[in-house]
């Protein structure tokens, strides 16, 4: 998803509405045009971009838990459509991915949830809530964190007591239940407590 990372560059500087503007337009342009010239032009773009605000390291760490997928699903395109489907459809999908990380790299979180707010303003004729929107959206955000150092924790747990040089262990029921029944009781206890919390400031009770 990727962290903000201050800087003072122009991007950093420039309006949410046009970043994101941008975004749309370009991921729009990728994949609804699919043409190989389109996507190294957007490519290079997206690499400037990246280049102008400092960031030109962080460009390529999104590939590095995306390659797996990218690699199957052109290696499905390539035997269903040919090398030319094979290149573009990972390459939008990796462009796209890059492209809105480097937005929320760029904006403070804050910002981004105003405006988020701010788009679901107009809904508000509807009976939705644009605050309330927020707050959740805030509250995913701030939990994802949270459950990725759970998960990570029960498994440096599970390592250290030898879980994984048990060979009962290493069968799957065994193995997930290991896992993920510690992450999930904590989870649960971290939505109770946020629950709890919210509750005793009076977030979220409707008037």
């Amino acid at each position: 998803m990727g962290a903000y990372r201050p800087g003072n560059s122009w991007l950093h500087a420039a309006p949410l509405g046009l970043k994101a503007g941008a975004l749309v337009v370009l991921s729009a342009a990728v994949l609804v045009l699919r043409s190989p010239a389109v996507v190294a032009a957007a490519a290079v773009l997206v690499l400037t971009a990246y280049a102008t605000a400092h960031l030109l390291r962080e460009s390529w760490r999104p590939l590095r838990s995306m390659w797996p997928v990218l690699l199957l699903l052109g290696a499905f395109q390539w035997w269903a459509s040919g090398w030319e489907a094979a290149l573009l459809v990972p390459g939008n999908i990796a462009l796209c991915v890059a492209a809105a990380r480097l937005l929320t790299l760029t904006t403070a979180p804050q910002v981004l949830m105003d405006g988020l707010v701010s788009l679901a303003r107009p809904l508000r004729q509807l009976g939705a809530d644009p605050e309330r929107f927020g707050l959740t959206l805030a509250l995913m955000l701030r939990s994802i964190p949270f459950l990725l150092g759970s998960a990570r924790d029960v498994r440096e747990s599970a390592m250290a007591r030898g879980l994984e040089r048990n060979p009962r262990a290493l069968t799957v029921p065994v193995a997930i239940r290991a896992l993920t029944v510690p992450v999930a009781i904590r989870a649960v206890a971290y939505a109770r407590q946020t629950g709890d919390a919210l509750a005793a400031r009076g977030i979220g009770e409707r008037i």
